[in-house]
């Protein structure tokens, strides 16, 4: 559920990146990775990018908006056939949604150029940009994306070769960051950072190879899910092969963003080991357990509440319903011109079904609560659509705590959690009655899971040391 500018969770950022075999028939790489940008849509929709390689030269086009938007036909066709790409949609946590920061970012260096599409954020962005710049290299964005290409290109200069200079360089980033990088003539990396905040997986075809944030955007392009690229590996793609993997970046401690499984990503994908719809059914079937409740029917918040409601319904016995019909096409809350439209989008977007609800004691389910004037909205539509009791169940512990890796959770001043109590933001959120999910029932739902999962949002503790404001002020986002 979205908040627009009011301070609800947004979605990541997304990379995806394919290489073609020599002697594939057809060099078509710009537009697979259309498709699978297409496919993560999901995690980023204030821009979009593809960068291609061709003939020891880079291509890229990007602009604002959905991928459709910043992709017309007419975009497409100026792009040229080529057999290796990467991509990019784009959330920005900071830094203005401008063309300007929308990625990929190409960088010139005496030797070539290299594109760069990243996932996350660098809390040392800021520190790593000052070090830059008596090199003379020029920033004219404002995200750590940019700060992140000009390094790796650096080093790639220094180093002479892709591999090693994007190890080099990746041993100075701290942080989250999952990155496909291309150079001109048809290398393609893959790195992921040494905790793995952030998804990054790795599929095959018979036509080559593609990297992905989600495995859902392989399985949309005809890739079939090869294996998760592990916290800080390396993997080159050259000519729709391996050429190289390695291990080179460590750390004592891997966790994966919890949310990833709670909201970020598509239920369809599968991160780590684990399917996202299958750990947001254990999600609500912890909730039954957790905080039980009569009531005659259970809903989710569309979408990513739906599976925690079903996992509900099935642990509860509660029969499951459809509470809410959803405008797909009233476009993104943030593009409205002032905050009462921002604020009335929600309802335009969420309109209360009565027939499901009238009368009736309902469980809702949702993913968070932020700053909670969303929900408030939602809950106060069911009442006018008749619903006798609602009773809200949330699939995330209280956020407490504020992100500095990828997630624009808000500062801490604006956490309905950090302010109030359960029983207040019951209140305020104008519910019968209020139920958390723990941070234990969290961790036991998503059991399957191949890596550690960082819950610093609720916990406030992290896997990577952070500075608290300081530390914030550093991490400038995608």
């Amino acid at each position: 559920m979205m908040e627009g500018n009011l301070g609800k969770l947004r979605e990541e950022c997304a990379v995806f990146g394919v290489s073609l075999r020599e002697g594939w028939e057809r060099e078509e790489a710009p537009g697979v990775c259309y498709n699978g940008l297409l496919a993560l849509q999901h995690r980023g929709q204030e821009g979009a990018g593809i960068a291609c390689a061709r003939e020891n030269a880079l291509y890229c086009h990007k602009d604002v908006g959905l991928v459709t938007e910043a992709f017309p036909p007419q975009k497409m066709e100026k792009l040229p056939p080529a057999r290796q790409a990467i991509g990019h949609t784009r959330y920005s946590t900071t830094g203005g949604n401008t063309v300007k920061n929308v990625q990929p970012f190409v960088t010139e260096f005496l030797t070539g150029r290299i594109a760069t599409a990243h996932n996350g954020n660098v809390v040392n962005a800021r520190e790593i940009r000052e070090k830059l710049k008596p090199f003379g290299l020029d920033f004219s964005a404002t995200s750590d994306s940019e700060v992140v290409s000009s390094l790796i290109a650096y080093r790639v200069m220094r180093c002479g070769d892709l591999v090693t200079g994007v190890k080099e360089a990746c041993k100075l980033l701290r942080g989250a960051f999952s990155l496909v990088v291309l150079s001109g003539d048809g290398k393609l990396a893959a790195v992921r950072d040494p905790n793995g905040y952030r998804p990054l997986c790795l599929g095959e075809n018979a036509s080559g190879m593609a990297v992905a944030s989600e495995s859902c955007a392989l399985d949309s392009c005809g890739f079939s899910f090869v294996r998760d690229i592990r916290p800080g590996e390396v993997v080159l793609i050259e000519n729709g092969k391996v050429l190289h993997s390695e291990l080179c970046l460590r750390s004592p401690q891997q966790s994966l963003c919890v949310f990833e499984y709670v909201y970020f990503s598509r239920p369809d994908s599968v991160i780590d080991g684990l399917s996202v719809y299958e750990a947001r059914l254990n999600m609500g079937r912890m909730l039954a357990r957790e905080h039980p409740v009569e009531a005659d029917v259970v809903c989710g918040v569309p979408d990513s509440g739906l599976e925690a409601a079903m996992g509900y319904s099935l642990e509860s016995g509660i029969p499951m319903g459809t509470a809410f019909v959803k405008n797909r096409y009233i476009g993104r809350s943030f593009i409205f011109p002032t905050q009462a439209q921002r604020e009335n989008a929600v309802t335009l977007k969420l309109n209360p079904l009565r027939a499901a609800v009238e009368g009736k004691r309902v469980v809702l389910v949702d993913d968070s609560i932020v700053r909670g004037t969303t929900c408030a909205r939602i809950v106060a539509s069911m009442r006018r659509a008749g619903a006798k009791e609602v009773h809200l169940r949330i699939s995330s512990p209280p956020f407490r705590h504020t992100c500095y890796f990828g997630t624009d959770i808000g500062s801490e001043e604006n956490l309905i959690a950090n302010c109030l109590t359960i029983p207040e933001i019951q209140a305020r959120t104008g519910v019968d009655t209020l139920g958390y999910i723990s941070v234990q029932g969290l961790l036991e739902a998503c059991r399957g899971s191949g890596l550690d999962l960082c819950t610093g949002c609720f916990t406030g503790s992290y896997a990577t040391e952070v500075e608290g404001p300081a530390c914030q002020k550093e991490a400038l986002g995608c």
